[in-house]
C-alpha cells in the first residue's frame, strides 16, 4: 500500500480517518520500495481495523469481511 493513499482514503463504516500503523514495509531495492506490505489501518471514532496484507488493504466493512473469511477466502 502506498502511504499517499492515506489522504484519500476513510473508515468505510463511519467516514473517519484512518491512522496507519506499519508492520512490514517493502525494502529500498525492491521495485515497490518504501511501500507497507503488512499493517493496519485504525479508525478511532469507531474502533474498527482494517488489516494490510501483501500491500492490498482490506477496507471491508466488518461484516462482510468476516464473511468473506468464513468463505476461505
Amino acid at each position: 500500500m502506498n502511504t499517499d493513499l492515506m489522504d484519500i482514503i476513510a473508515c468505510p463504516v463511519c467516514k473517519g480517518p484512518l491512522t496507519l500503523q506499519t508492520n512490514t514495509v517493502a525494502p529500498d531495492d525492491a521495485p515497490d520500495a518504501g511501500e507497507v506490505l503488512t499493517g493496519v489501518l485504525t479508525c478511532a471514532p469507531c474502533a474498527e481495523r482494517y488489516p494490510i496484507t501483501d500491500g492490498i488493504p482490506n477496507l471491508l466493512p466488518p461484516d462482510l469481511r468476516d464473511a468473506e473469511t468464513a468463505a476461505g477466502r
